[in-house]
C-alpha cells in the first residue's frame, strides 16, 4: 500500500514535469513605415537615363525663289535720273551748251519757265546748245512783289537762279514738290515724274529765303531726258 501510494505520488511529479509550457501568444505584427523625407530633402536618381525618342512637329517655313519675279523699276530708284540732275548742275556751273543740249529731251523739248504764272518757253535741244551765248531776249511774265515785268535772255535770267541754289545745301525730293513758307500753293503743272531741287532757307532770314527748282524728267528709248525746269520761291 505504501509502495503504491508512492507509485502514484512519482507518476504525478512526472506527468507534471512533461506537460508543456504555456505558449506566449504570437506577437503583433507592427507595420513599419518609413520616415518621410524632409521638405529640404533632394532626389538624386541614380539610374542610367533612358534614351526616349522624340518627336518633332514640322513648322511650316516660307519658300524662297530661286529666281525672283521681275519688278517694274521706279524712276525714284533710278540712278540715271539723278545723273541727269548732276549733268545739269555742271551744264549751268560751266556754261556748257553741248551738255544742255544732251539733256533735252528730243521730242518734247525742255519747258523753262522763270515764275510760276508765267511765261514759258520750249527750248529744243538745237537752240538749248546756244542758250549760253545767244542774247535773244524773253519776257518771263511779271515779277511776284513788285508786277513789273521780268525780260531778259536765257542765260541773264535762268542760269543765274540755277547757279544760285546748285551752290547751297540743296535736297533731292523725288515726284515730290518741296518747298518752303509760301502765300500759294505750288504745283507742278505736268503729267509725269520729277525731282525737286531744294533749299530749306537761313536762319537769318527766317527760312523765307526757301528756293525750289523743279525738274521734270521723262524718258526716251530707255534714256532720261528733262522736258521741264521751273522755279518756286517765298511770294509776298
Amino acid at each position: 500500500m505504501k509502495r503504491l501510494f508512492i507509485a502514484c505520488i512519482g507518476l504525478i511529479l512526472l506527468t507534471g514535469c512533461s506537460l508543456p509550457a504555456s505558449t506566449p501568444p504570437p506577437p503583433t505584427e507592427t507595420a513599419t513605415v518609413p520616415p518621410a523625407p524632409s521638405a529640404t530633402s533632394t532626389f538624386i536618381s541614380t539610374a542610367s537615363p533612358t534614351d526616349t525618342p522624340v518627336s518633332f512637329t514640322a513648322v511650316p517655313t516660307l519658300t524662297h525663289t530661286l529666281t525672283p519675279p521681275p519688278v517694274p523699276t521706279s524712276f525714284c530708284n533710278a540712278t540715271q535720273a539723278v545723273a541727269v540732275i548732276d549733268s545739269l548742275k555742271n551744264s549751268m556751273l560751266n556754261s556748257d551748251g553741248v551738255l544742255l543740249s544732251s539733256l533735252v529731251h528730243p521730242t518734247r523739248g525742255m519747258d523753262a519757265r522763270l515764275f510760276r504764272d508765267g511765261r514759258v518757253v520750249n527750248y529744243t535741244a538745237a537752240k538749248a546748245q546756244f542758250l549760253f551765248e545767244t542774247d535773244f531776249v524773253v519776257n518771263w511774265g511779271a515779277e511776284p512783289g513788285s508786277g513789273l515785268e521780268k525780260s531778259g535772255a536765257f542765260h541773264d535770267v535762268i542760269v543765274p537762279d540755277l547757279v544760285e541754289i546748285f551752290n547751297k545745301p540743296y535736297t533731292l525730293h523725288c515726284n515730290e514738290l518741296k518747298y518752303g513758307g509760301a502765300t500759294y500753293q505750288p504745283e507742278f503743272p505736268y503729267d509725269g515724274n520729277f525731282y525737286s531741287v531744294y533749299f530749306a532757307g537761313s536762319d537769318e532770314f527766317g527760312f523765307l529765303d526757301w528756293h525750289t527748282w523743279v525738274i521734270g524728267i521723262d524718258y526716251s528709248n530707255n534714256k532720261p531726258y528733262i522736258f521741264a525746269i521751273l522755279q518756286f520761291f517765298w511770294e509776298p
